[in-house]
């Protein structure tokens, strides 16, 4: 259960839920991403323990990634400062949600299409068993 809070989905549910309860948006959003760090980490260890973490791709990510939140953060900061209004994190926060919802369920579809395309069992079974 703590696993499952603390994961992405856990992310994705603690924002909103720290804004409800009427946290300020920058300390929802920076709560609910340090607690999303300590899931993707021990992600990383296992993966590093069983042998299947490619150092050099990881590391090309990693850099990415840090450029990309540094880029974000500073972006953020200045349409904060433009604004006045600290509400934008929170448009971006249900704009990221909403992108991944809709992802979500077109990548579930495709994947249903393929497989109906191709024949393939997808876990249903008859209502009405025959003997």
């Amino acid at each position: 259960m703590v696993g499952g809070l603390l994961g992405l989905g856990g992310g994705f549910i603690l924002g909103p839920l720290f804004l409800e309860l009427g946290i300020p948006p920058q300390v929802a959003s920076a709560t609910s991403t340090f607690s999303m760090l300590f899931s993707s980490s021990m992600s990383v260890v296992q993966y590093y323990y069983l042998d299947r973490f490619p150092v050099p791709y990881a590391s090309y990510f990693v850099l990415i990634a840090t450029i990309a939140a540094f880029a974000g953060q500073h972006v953020v900061r200045k349409i904060i400062a433009i604004l006045g209004r600290a509400s934008i994190i929170i448009f971006i926060l249900a704009s990221t949600i909403f992108i991944s919802a809709i992802s979500l369920g077109g990548v579930g579809i495709e994947n249903m299409i393929v497989k109906m395309e191709n024949h393939e069992y997808m876990g249903f079974e008859d209502l009405c068993l025959q003997s």
